[in-house]
């Protein structure tokens, strides 16, 4: 029998092969990555072999970090590859899908969590939070292309900015549920969390990234002489503004996501047309597809260990409602007066994908503040996510292709770079 520690390597090394191979495999195929390894990791779980049996709440703290660095390094991708300039006009969409698409959500969700299945106010406001960001990890193939390649449509823009912006703009209602179910009777807790949560936290988070990308893009572009980092010709400098962005910001209790989301942002507008856009978000994108893969495999891991096991019917119900009804409902009152075809706008609505982010603020939610329902919380958020994953996967292929062709593009000259 081979040491286990060669079979981790291979594993490993298949695992790295999957990551460059599987999207070009799926591209025409109504699959997604996140599909298959979901998949692989069920039947690895599942066999005899493998005695670890990967449940978040058997893990709480390896499942938030891991979840959380997995989140920080898709928002730096997601901000890098974004070609339009920020401007509060041209970035309407971006503001509806957040003003009114996002609270919209989340009372939505936390009114079935509450209503439907009984769920406390403190565990159903969590869920709702937890639930409503579109993620940006599981969002690739909605999102919009590399650096300068054109594939950035309203319907595509909107999608990508909105999974940047709203994994930060989620946490003050995380919060908000902490702070209620920490709240003793009598006491002032409003105050406290509008002032801190809301407005220190945002601010510091956007202040945070603003100057950080800013002085990386100067020491990577502008800066006066011939070490300026762009000259390295290494994309790993996403990686170091990423940890850096994230790490200083939650120093000074900001957030983070947002912050992260802020410095790719400036980074790309510090030089836009620069060759080097292209390393960094190459960089950015290997790394967390290789930590996506990972995590899903766990997930796979998880499903077939037990994770929807206190599910009843009514949380199926439940999941079904907030994946057909409460997002799309949603996302279309936050289009009403939008200047699009309803087929974007129904794709707007439609593709909020649920996924890895929510895991991260259930984890973070659950660390901070024990509830005895969190097992079931788990089962639901794991249900919402499997369901996400396989029916956007298994529709975005022919949806995307056929907004290109709507909008003049050959999704197939694309593909190939032609």
């Amino acid at each position: 029998m081979p040491a286990p520690y060669l079979l981790w390597l291979t594993g490993a090394g298949l695992l790295v092969a999957l990551v460059a191979w599987l999207p070009l495999a799926l591209r025409r195929l109504p699959l997604s990555v996140p599909i298959i390894c979901i998949a692989i990791g069920g039947v690895l779980f599942a066999s005899p072999a493998t005695p670890l049996r990967p449940m978040p709440l058997a893990y709480p703290l390896i499942t938030e970090r891991l979840t959380e660095f997995v989140v920080i390094i898709a928002l730096m991708g997601a901000g890098l590859k974004i070609d339009r300039p920020f401007n509060w006009r041209h970035w309407g969409v971006t503001w509806r899908l957040l003003a009114i698409t996002m609270p919209l959500s989340i009372a939505g969700i936390a009114l079935v969590g509450w209503a439907g299945l009984g769920l406390s106010l403190v565990a159903a406001l969590l869920l709702g939070a937890a639930l409503a960001p579109t993620d940006p990890v599981l969002a690739a193939d909605v999102q919009v292309g590399p650096p300068k390649t054109g594939e950035e449509d309203e319907v595509r823009f909107g999608l990508t900015s909105e999974a940047g912006l709203n994994d930060g703009l989620a946490f003050p209602f995380v919060n908000l549920a902490l702070a209620l179910g920490v709240a003793q009777p009598g006491a002032a807790w409003f105050g406290p969390w509008l002032l801190h949560h809301v407005l220190w936290e945002g601010v510091a988070g956007i202040a945070a990234g603003g100057v950080i990308g800013w002085a990386f893009g100067w020491l990577t572009f502008h800066m006066p002489a011939e070490t300026k980092l762009a000259q390295t010709g290494d994309g790993l400098i996403a990686l170091a503004v990423t940890l850096i962005t994230y790490a200083v910001t939650e120093m000074i209790e900001g957030y983070g996501f947002l912050a992260v989301f802020v410095a790719a942002l400036t980074l790309r507008h510090a030089h836009r047309d620069h060759d080097f856009n292209h390393q960094l978000h190459n960089v950015a994108e290997q790394i967390e597809r290789l930590a996506m893969m990972l995590v899903l495999l766990l997930f796979g891991g998880a499903l077939v260990s037990g994770l929807l096991a206190p599910l009843t019917l009514m949380d199926w119900l439940a999941a079904l409602a907030i994946i057909l009804f409460v997002r799309p409902a949603s996302g279309l009152i936050a289009m009403i007066g939008l200047r699009a075809d309803w087929t974007e706008k129904l794709t707007l609505a439609f593709f909020g994908i649920r996924g890895v982010g929510s895991f991260y603020y259930l984890a973070y939610g659950l660390n901070h503040l024990p509830l005895a329902e969190g097992g079931r919380l788990w089962a639901i958020v794991g249900l919402v996510a499997l369901l996400s994953i396989l029916l956007h996967g298994l529709t975005v292929t022919p949806v995307m292709r056929s907004i290109d062709r709507r909008q003049g593009r050959d999704p197939d000259a694309a593909a190939s770079g032609g």
